[in-house]
């Protein structure tokens, strides 16, 4: 049976297509949580989104072939006053229930997808959250999500590394203290990117996926990104336009997740969260 899954997130819609495995997956990054003020979703954000994902269900449903399909949203609308505004514009265009999603689920969800039902930890860095996920002796040790991503960081901080840094630390303070002995891997647009910076080749060749990166590295590719500008960001090898002013902040996210949890190298995964739906709706094994 062929599935397709859209993830409605806070800096971009994702689509995928299953069958008896990932057949592929596309993105176009939408902002949604960008310029968010006193908790509401901004006009052109949500039309934005709202036209890519009927855009998406109606190639998945329309041309691939898909038999059912998902819609799941995150951070950004589960956040906002009108998110379930949201929601109602996108049943209306085009018929799809949206599942909003909260955060501890939304850890599980990347780990299902990148670690299935064994031990280990996971990090998924987004536009409007950071979710952890950490499962040890087969019972789940942590699961949270916390309220810093790209966007809001570049919302909040710009390029500005110290501000970032600051930023940063105070986020993850609930994280202090926690250490575990498993193997840890991140999902998301953050890491992809920069296991593609690392390997000086885009998402586009399929080789991303199991890129170890070390906490140096990250962090170090942090500083250098914070002295770059922008343009110089978007002719680096591998760097995906769109993310270009928002990976610094990504970057510095990562590296203080890393060091907070004392991890020397993390692995990236492109199997997450979207196939993390489906193991939890039951749809795979």
């Amino acid at each position: 049976m062929k599935y397709a899954v859209i993830d409605i997130g806070s800096n971009s819609v994702r689509l995928m297509l299953w069958a008896g495995g990932t057949l592929y997956k596309k993105l176009f990054t939408t902002r949604l949580a960008a310029g968010m003020q006193d908790g509401l979703l901004q006009e052109d954000a949500m039309r934005r989104t709202q036209e890519e994902v009927c855009a998406f269900y109606a190639e998945a449903v329309r041309e691939a072939g898909a038999e059912r399909t998902f819609a799941f949203a995150t951070a950004a609308v589960r956040g906002a006053r009108n998110g379930d505004d949201l929601c109602a514009r996108v049943k209306d265009a085009c018929g799809l229930a949206v599942d909003v999603i909260p955060g501890e689920r939304e850890a599980l969800l990347g780990a299902l997808g990148a670690i299935g039902t064994g031990d280990g930890g996971t990090i998924d860095i987004g536009g409007a959250s950071t979710e952890v996920f950490v499962r040890t002796g087969g019972k789940t040790a942590l699961a949270i999500s916390l309220p810093v991503g790209v966007v809001r960081l570049k919302d909040l901080c710009g390029q500005d590394a110290a501000r970032l840094a600051a930023a940063v630390e105070e986020a993850l303070s609930p994280l202090a203290g926690r250490k575990f002995c498993v193997p840890f891997y991140a999902v998301g647009g953050t890491a992809c990117t920069l296991a593609c910076l690392l390997r000086g080749r885009g998402y586009e060749d399929g080789g991303a996926h199991g890129t170890r990166l070390s906490y140096a590295w990250v962090r170090d590719e942090a500083e250098r990104l914070a002295a770059l500008s922008l343009q110089a960001r978007k002719a680096l090898p591998g760097m995906e336009e769109k993310r270009a002013d928002v990976i610094t902040g990504g970057a510095v996210l990562l590296a203080g997740v890393m060091r907070t949890l004392g991890l020397d190298v993390i692995t990236f995964s492109d199997a997450d969260n979207l196939e993390g739906y489906l193991r939890y709706r039951g749809f795979v094994c």
